[in-house]
């Protein structure tokens, strides 16, 4: 049975992560002084290893080596998650209700099985209804000196104060296209599934801060793919606009082609491309330009500069109007025309 890429890959170590450098050094000490704190809470966007590292530092916090990460030569190192009774983790999206926590209420109270701490990771923590965090508060104050609590959650603002205060905090960063590329080539790379860079830069950029999506996405494709990632396939798929096209369009609105810059864009809307995706676009490629002159000193082409002006306009016009082609087009033409 094919086994998905993220969960094939999923870091083991405070080493395989990825862009939360700040937080596995806290963790790391508090581990080496034996300060473990009751309850963490993990607070980030979707898919940037909040689980990992919860899972890293339960198995650490057990680990019978002397070390400040899991040793994996140990008996608790060795168990899987299934088999270990002293981890537990519970998505509080389908256990969010009174009864729930009722249950883990009861269970905290049971020393660990074989671990010195007994670790419960609770996911989508913001999930809980108010009964629940109600029911959760008397354990999270006054938790048994073997029990350490991870709550991890996408939207922090939404959980009580009460709770939030009880809680050593960290917030994870989200990783930059530049972090999620560097992981997809060195997961491929592994799985032995070629790529080329423009496939990787499409889904690092697609995948929206998310290591996770950026795996799910590559799996799709490789799949689909014979185990490759081709830009073309990846493209089709996300229904994205390839660099060529974007830079096509760019070049002929910069020299003042407006023939080529109608067809282009008519080529690109007739396949389907999103306005507000071909703005993006340009507007990275614009930006992209400016950027590059200013870290040699020197300044852009002034259509480019009224180029991003122009687009940044249209992007809020296009919330009020039902002819978001038209308004494209007439933009793209305006800019052209633009005297300076």
């Amino acid at each position: 049975m094919h086994q998905a890429l993220y969960r094939q890959f999923r870091s083991k170590t405070f080493e395989e992560l990825t862009g939360q450098e700040h937080i596995v050094k806290i963790l790391k000490n508090q581990i080496a002084s034996g300060k473990i704190s009751h309850a963490y809470l993990f607070n980030g966007g979707r898919g940037i290893g909040k689980t990992s590292v919860a899972r890293i530092f339960a198995k650490a916090i057990n680990c019978l080596g002397t070390g400040v990460k899991p040793c994996y030569k140990c008996e608790q190192c060795k168990l899987k998650d299934i088999e270990n009774l002293d981890i537990i983790e519970i998505d509080a999206a389908s256990n969010n209700g009174v009864d729930s926590i009722r249950e883990l209420r009861e269970t905290v109270k049971f020393l660990p099985v074989n671990s010195k701490y007994k670790v419960y990771i609770v996911d989508e923590v913001h999930m809980l209804s108010d009964g629940a965090f109600n029911a959760f508060l008397k354990t999270l104050e006054e938790p048994p000196s073997h029990v350490v609590f991870i709550l991890a959650t996408t939207e922090a603002h939404k959980l009580p104060a009460t709770v939030l205060s009880r809680c050593m905090r960290f917030d994870f960063k989200q990783p930059t296209v530049a972090e999620i590329s560097t992981l997809l080539r060195k997961v491929l790379t592994d799985a032995k599934i070629t790529f080329d860079e423009e496939s990787i830069e499409a889904i690092a950029e697609a995948a929206d801060g998310s290591f996770r999506d950026a795996l799910s996405i590559a799996d799709s494709v490789a799949a689909a793919g014979n185990m490759k990632l081709e830009s073309k396939a990846v493209v089709n798929m996300l229904g994205a606009i390839s660099k060529k096209e974007v830079e096509t369009l760019a070049n002929a609105i910069v020299k003042k082609d407006e023939k080529k810059t109608v067809q282009q864009a008519e080529k690109l809307l007739s396949e389907g491309k999103a306005v507000s995706a071909l703005i993006k676009e340009l507007m990275k490629y614009f930006k992209n330009i400016v950027l590059e002159h200013a870290a040699k000193g020197t300044r852009a082409d002034a259509l480019v500069y009224a180029s991003l002006e122009k687009l940044a306009e249209l992007e809020v016009e296009l919330k009020n109007t039902l002819s978001p082609r038209l308004l494209f087009t007439v933009c793209l033409i305006n800019t052209i025309n633009t005297k300076g």
